[in-house]
């Protein structure tokens, strides 16, 4: 009796359990879209606690458990089979001492999550970000989060149509980075209610785990939504889940100069002999209207600023330089069934093809949504091309329509 009296005067009461058992069975009634650049709003998903007005925690959960199919590996020609748990995230989000002062945190801890497949060191920490929010349209941040690279990194993975994003993003994406943050809304005054979102950030440019950094990131994204807000913060949902009932619109643009970075993708990949500087432009659209949706992306990098010595020429020729895009189109036949279509691909820049490769992705998804995003499953065909000369030692070979396909359960809260 002393124990539960103790529990009772720091604030978590019996009726503090009664609310966080109710809200987790709200939760299978709707789901918020999850964002990556923000705590969700208090009180609408997974598991709460809260004492008076001063803490609130919002806890979730979520996992991808995947088994699929190649007819040719990556490493070998050889077929082979994929059966892993792709994702387990548990995210903590909230405020402490009022709303204004808010916090964002995200961890992970399947082998595929932690960098482990290309790094030798877990990075467990995906997200730890501390917000303040100055208004409803204002607010900044200090830590780590994704950068406001394009649209289809900035989805939550959670919110994916397909299993996994496409090979134009893996080559050219911003990812996550250590830094200062910056999110402005900007609400027009005409018919349309048309918006505008502006985002911007500085940070140390070498992704997640890194410590020290020669220079620094510099990341900034426009988006435009013409024909005003999406239902359910939709611009930032794959798939037309809500069935707009008027066309809606987001057009975004954004630019990226890493200087100095010492890894293969910016943000991401192995350690480079001696640094670079990488430039990065990015256009994005989404559509969506009664069922369809659309997203279309396209990727420009350029790298620059470095000298080769004779020892390092074949690493720096390695990194990722050219353009990419990516284009998917999806309607929905029920309100828990989906057709995808998805067209990727990835060029080498003019002269660094006997370094590169160039990729193509041809792909059919359909999902089944017991619970929107939350709780659904996905089955995923994909043909898949890669080109290289096979001029330079170490290229890895050369394949047309290889078979990638899987299926993907995903359970979260």
């Amino acid at each position: 009796m002393m124990q539960f009296s103790r529990i009772i005067r720091k604030g978590f009461t019996i009726k503090t359990i009664l609310v966080a058992l109710a809200l987790t069975a709200h939760t299978l009634l709707f789901a918020q879209v999850e964002s990556d650049e923000r705590p969700l709003a208090i009180g609408t998903e997974g598991i709460n606690f809260h004492k008076d007005s001063v803490f609130h925690m919002t806890l979730r959960f979520r996992m991808q458990n995947r088994f699929g199919y190649q007819s040719s590996l990556d490493a070998v020609d050889e077929d082979g089979f994929e059966a892993s748990v792709r994702r387990l995230r548990l995210r903590l989000d909230g405020f402490v001492l009022n709303r204004k002062l808010g916090y964002y945190i995200q961890l992970s801890f399947s082998r595929s999550d932690q960098d482990l497949v290309s790094g030798t060191v877990a990075q467990t920490v995906r997200d730890a970000m501390i917000y303040y929010n100055f208004s409803k349209s204002f607010y900044i941040g200090f830590g780590q989060s994704k950068l406001p690279g394009n649209r289809e990194r900035v989805i939550s993975s959670g919110n994916l149509q397909f299993p996994d994003r496409s090979v134009a993003n893996a080559v050219y994406t911003l990812d996550r980075d250590f830094g200062f943050f910056a999110y402005k809304t900007i609400e027009m005054q005409n018919s349309q209610k048309s918006i505008l979102q502006l985002k911007g950030t500085i940070t140390g440019g070498e992704g997640r785990g890194q410590v020290f950094t020669e220079g620094l990131a510099y990341t900034g994204r426009v988006e435009w939504l013409p024909m005003g807000r999406f239902k359910n913060l939709g611009d930032y949902s794959e798939g037309d889940l809500e069935f707009e009932s008027k066309p809606k619109l987001s057009v975004a643009t954004g630019y990226s100069y890493n200087d100095g970075t010492i890894r293969v993708g910016g943000q991401l990949g192995a350690i480079l002999p001696s640094p670079v500087d990488m430039q990065t432009w990015i256009s994005d659209v989404m559509l969506k209207y009664a069922g369809w949706g659309v997203m279309g992306e396209y990727f420009h990098r350029t790298v620059s600023d470095y000298s080769l010595d004779g020892t390092n020429d074949l690493a720096i020729n390695r990194v990722p330089r050219g353009n990419g895009f990516n284009l998917q189109v999806s309607r929905m036949l029920a309100k828990k069934h989906e057709i995808a279509l998805r067209y990727s691909g990835v060029n080498p820049q003019e002269g660094f093809e006997p370094y590169q490769y160039r990729l193509r992705t041809k792909a059919l998804g359909y999902s089944y949504y017991l619970n929107r995003h939350r709780v659904k499953f996905q089955y995923y065909f994909g043909l898949d091309d890669r080109y290289n000369p096979q001029t330079v030692p170490g290229a890895l070979y050369n394949f047309n329509n290889r078979i990638y396909t899987m299926i993907q359960v995903e359970l979260g809260i």
